[in-house]
Formats: C-alpha cells, sequence, structure tokens
C-alpha cells in the first residue's frame, strides 16, 4: 500500500488555535501504526496552509514550534495567502 493511501494519525494537540484574533487549524500528524516522527501544518480560513520542513519527534514538540513561531513572527505569518512552506 502506497504512503498517501494510509491514515494518519493525528495528535489531541491538534485543533483550532487562536491568537490574537487570528484563527487557524492546527494538524500534527503521522502516519498510523508507525513511529514515524510528527508533521505540523496550520491551515488558515482561506485553505491555505504553511506546512514546518522538519518532523518533530513529539507532537508536544510540534506545538511547542508553533508558539514559538507566532511569539517570534505573529499569527499574521499564517495566514499570508499563497506563500510557501516557511518553516
Amino acid at each position: 500500500m502506497a504512503n498517501e493511501d494510509r491514515e494518519l494519525e493525528h495528535s489531541p494537540l491538534s485543533g483550532r488555535f487562536t491568537r490574537d484574533g487570528v484563527t487557524v487549524d492546527v494538524k500534527i500528524y503521522r502516519l498510523a501504526g508507525t513511529h514515524d516522527p510528527w508533521q505540523l501544518e496550520v491551515v488558515d480560513h482561506e485553505g491555505s496552509s504553511t506546512a514546518w520542513d522538519e518532523p518533530f519527534p513529539t507532537p508536544q514538540d510540534a506545538f511547542d514550534a508553533l508558539n514559538e513561531a507566532v511569539e517570534e513572527e505573529g499569527m499574521a505569518a499564517l495566514v499570508v495567502p499563497l506563500r510557501s512552506t516557511i518553516h
């Protein structure tokens, strides 16, 4: 079975994230049934996504990276249209 056909395991840390009046959908996931590292993706209200290049050993590490990015760059960095992967 190809990887794109496999189910994803989502971390309980996934979900809506709001800061400074801006809400995004945080997706922290890996292939189900594996011990693969975790991926982090943020989807804004228009469906645009920002994905981190590097995977994370734990879901908490991914969530901490999100918080760090928001502290350093602000929520606007996660909702600017037509951007590519920034991390």
